[in-house]
């Protein structure tokens, strides 16, 4: 396998990611969210977390009517967020895009949140309908550069940044900034699998022998050359807190290969593999994690074989996207990066 242009979801052919959020004025959450192409996108879902929240993942049920999504919405702001989606929901109504009905249509939005109530100081400064259109308007946007640190409110994201920006902007990842991880897989079949993880895990993303960060053993040639082992007693000395509190990692799987809605489902089971590899302990009391699996359609549909090598495919983007939303988090206050925790883990220091 080798890494797509971008190294993102959105080399996906069709799919388009934006980001928006908002830091100040007790503000420290943002929006996240996943563009169909032209007529939409099978989808399924897979809720391993028992304290989740989430948004017409009913629908995509292979029992149930609708057979295909025109957008997803991943948001901070706890169950709050979750008016996020009604934004992407006037968006692309007013574009004429949805599930057509008499009178007009009818946008398929479904949506997962994180928990990162407070992080900013006010426990109600959450993502509404406005940051939802704001998100989606980034993804219709040029992708832009991305200055460091944390970006300003409103400020447009390129579809393959990772760190502290959309839904990740006040995520945690066991003590640690966490935030949005993207990558994709080019399979040698030509098939593209990507993924797009919010970490914002209640457990650890560290190897618990070494304090590398676990998702990166999943890595494909070259692409975390520059991140290694921590000395010994830097690990010894991380104590991270360990405050109660709900958390949750969400994201996306997807695929340009033609999969019915139960093998979207399956996509997305599959990636929760790649979630537990990379964040230990997983699925717990306060987590509501969430995975949604998604194809464009492009390519014909798999045989076996092929349909055995992207879910593969799928567990191993998703570990290495849980390893690049902690690699690229900003740190604050009470969530520090993880390069400044352990500075000796920078390979060639």
């Amino acid at each position: 396998m080798r890494r797509g242009p971008t190294n993102s979801l959105a080399d996906v052919e069709g799919l388009r990611v934006g980001h928006a959020q908002r830091v100040g004025d007790g503000y420290r959450t943002g929006v996240s969210v996943v563009l169909a192409p032209q007529g939409g996108a099978v989808a399924g879902v897979d809720v391993r977390g028992a304290a989740p929240g989430t948004r017409e993942t009913e629908l995509l049920d292979p029992r149930n009517l609708v057979e295909r999504v025109h957008a997803i919405v991943l948001t901070g702001g706890s169950a709050y967020g979750l008016s996020a989606a009604c934004g992407v929901m006037q968006r692309l109504a007013d574009a004429g895009t949805g599930f057509p009905v008499e009178g007009g249509v009818v946008p398929i939005v479904p949506g997962a949140v994180i928990y990162d109530l407070g992080r900013g100081g006010s426990f109600r400064a959450t993502p509404d309908a406005a940051m939802g259109a704001a998100a989606y308007d980034a993804a219709l946007s040029s992708p832009g550069t991305l200055s460091g640190g944390l970006p300003s409110d409103g400020a447009a994201s390129p579809p393959w940044v990772n760190g502290s920006v959309g839904a990740g902007t006040g995520a945690v990842a066991g003590g640690l900034a966490g935030g949005v991880g993207t990558v994709s897989a080019v399979l040698p079949s030509g098939v593209t699998v990507a993924a797009l993880a919010v970490v914002n895990a209640a457990g650890s993303v560290l190897d618990p022998r070494s304090g590398l960060l676990s998702g990166v053993r999943y890595g494909l040639p070259g692409e975390f050359d520059h991140v290694g082992e921590p000395d010994t007693g830097e690990y010894e000395r991380w104590s991270p807190q360990k405050a109660p509190s709900f958390n949750t990692t969400i994201g996306v799987v997807a695929t340009d290969l033609t999969l019915s809605k139960a093998q979207c489902g399956k996509l997305a089971g599959v990636a929760h593999d790649g979630l537990a590899r990379a964040i230990r302990p997983a699925h717990t009391m306060v987590d509501g994690d969430t995975i949604f699996g998604m194809s464009t359609c492009g390519l014909p549909g798999p045989d076996d074989t092929g349909l055995h090598d992207v879910l593969a495919a799928a567990a191993d983007v998703f570990s290495r996207a849980v390893a690049h939303a902690v690699l690229h988090a900003t740190g604050r206050e009470g969530a520090p990066a993880y390069l400044d925790v352990f500075p000796s883990a920078r390979s060639g220091r």
